[in-house]
């Protein structure tokens, strides 16, 4: 890729392609031309970035002529047909939907995590896949950990934000807390349980024989490619909260071998995204809205799962269990600033 690379942005008014404007202006992603592609509904209006008004063009398959990146937010469907037509243009294509995340040909990247998958394709287009937000979030605070003491297993809860349904569901959120405070009746469209002032199972797709849905398979799935280790054995469970921005997680992981809370902290402490928040004596940890507009994964609750196996040696406690909360900004690290560092590793 050239160092100042011409860009164009699909799904650009959405709000994950709104969080790649200001993540490239906020980086100083140095770049040439940019393009702003979205649906005919949508040609015409302008978008504000770097102080200047660019307008929206319509997304066709002549849209890649003279690209070098192009960054995709539109959704599968969008990505299955456009992605390739992109790549065969000449452009490097970062692809934030699920269309080519399994691909066994695609490289699956976070860039704390697995940057040698991008190795192959250095100096060459095609398409790099963007990992699911949850599973982003997950994979940065628990990656650190693998590196130093290994990691068997993980058993994820998460509390996922409207936002991770776009630009609609904030709406939709906001839309029916102002009713019902109003004494009126929340009237649900993007999902398929009322979302203010409600907790419910995340609204993607159920595996009826499993049990399992969409949002839980891909971290099961995306974080054992990434890894190239099948045998970590991970479940989830996947939830959303009437919150707009910025996911949580409670993690508990079974380590390969035994540590100590000390180690565990000293480790994440050093770790490349995560900041750890974690102080018992104010009771402040990991937040949404801490984390929200942040672009590390908040690490937080730090602490030793008793009910599996520990000791105590030379007056610590030495477990493989261990529980963490964390928090990331789901627009931000688990989507758009993801993105832009792929972007970055490639044009490097």
């Amino acid at each position: 890729m050239n160092r100042q690379p011409s860009i164009a942005i699909v799904g650009a008014t959405g709000a994950v392609g709104r969080e790649m404007l200001d993540v490239l202006e906020g980086r100083k992603f140095n770049h040439g031309e940019l393009n702003l592609l979205a649906s005919s509904r949508s040609a015409g209006q302008t978008l504000r970035y770097r102080g200047e008004p660019h307008t929206i063009k319509e997304l066709t398959k002549d849209s890649f002529k003279g690209i070098d990146l192009a960054l995709f937010s539109a959704g599968g469907s969008i990505s299955k047909v456009f992605c390739p037509i992109a790549a065969a243009a000449g452009a490097v294509v970062v692809d934030n939907s699920s269309a080519f995340r399994m691909d066994p040909k695609v490289p699956l990247v976070v860039p704390e995590v697995n940057p040698e998958a991008l190795n192959a394709m250095k100096g060459k287009a095609g398409i790099i896949a963007n990992p699911n937000c949850s599973t982003i979030i997950m994979i940065v605070a628990v990656n650190p950990l693998r590196a130093a003491f290994g990691v068997k297993r993980i058993a994820a809860s998460t509390y996922q934000a409207v936002s991770g349904a776009g630009a609609a569901a904030m709406d939709e959120l906001a839309t029916q807390a102002r009713a019902v405070l109003a004494g009126g009746k929340a009237e649900a469209k993007i999902f398929h349980e009322q979302c203010a002032f409600n907790v419910f199972s995340h609204n993607s797709a159920m595996d009826p024989t499993t049990g399992r849905n969409v949002e839980e398979q891909k971290m099961v799935d995306e974080s054992r490619k990434m890894w190239n280790d099948k045998t970590v054995r991970i479940t989830a469970t996947c939830v959303r909260v009437p919150v707009m921005r910025a996911h949580a997680e409670a993690l508990n992981l079974t380590l390969a071998k035994s540590a100590t809370e000390r180690q565990v902290r000293e480790v994440l402490a050093k770790a490349p995204g995560v900041a750890i928040v974690d102080d018992r004596a104010k009771n402040l940890f990991p937040t949404s809205l801490k984390a929200s507009g942040r672009d590390e994964v908040l690490v937080g609750r730090i602490r030793v799962d008793e009910s599996q196996d520990f000791e105590i040696r030379g007056g610590e406690v030495w477990a493989t269990g261990f529980d963490l909360f964390v928090a990331g900004d789901q627009l931000r690290k688990g989507a758009a600033l993801n993105a832009v560092q792929i972007a970055e590793l490639m044009r490097d």
